[in-house]
């Protein structure tokens, strides 16, 4: 399975932070290629969420469950549908800063990108993920 993992420090406080990126109603907001998320149910470990991502010009749906919840600390959410993902966020303060590592393992569609097509999108994802860390960084530090 596909894994991403990269990190960013951010000038503002690790709660909000974490508040930010653990709410996945703002996940179109810094997340490339986040269409919509809709039916949040709950909050914390149990929350559940739908969500259309759209992966080399094509829609998928899915639906997320948070499986592992600390606050101001990480957060599991469980992705199944078409993509399947495992995305973690963690979050470690450093007095009025704070580092965000995200750790995403996915399963590509094969049937949509074929083998080949496999490390060329690897690549792209790793770019969309340190896009996604820039873009939290410049919504929480402006």
């Amino acid at each position: 399975m596909p894994s991403q993992n990269s990190s960013i420090e951010i000038n503002a406080p690790a709660h909000q932070v974490f508040t930010y990126v653990s709410d996945p109603t703002t996940l179109a907001e810094w997340l490339p290629n986040m269409v919509e998320v809709r039916d949040v149910i709950g909050t914390g470990e149990g929350q559940q969420y739908d969500w259309t991502y759209k992966y080399l010009g094509l829609l998928f749906s899915g639906q997320s469950v948070v499986v592992e919840y600390v606050a101001d600390e990480h957060s599991v959410h469980q992705s199944i549908g078409k993509i399947e993902s495992t995305w973690t966020y963690r979050v470690r303060p450093d007095g009025d800063r704070a580092t965000l590592e995200i750790e995403i393992e996915y399963g590509v569609p094969i049937s949509v990108l074929g083998r080949l097509a496999e490390s060329v999108v690897a690549v792209r994802d790793e770019r969309n993920l340190k896009l996604g860390l820039s873009n939290v960084k410049e919504m929480l530090e402006t």
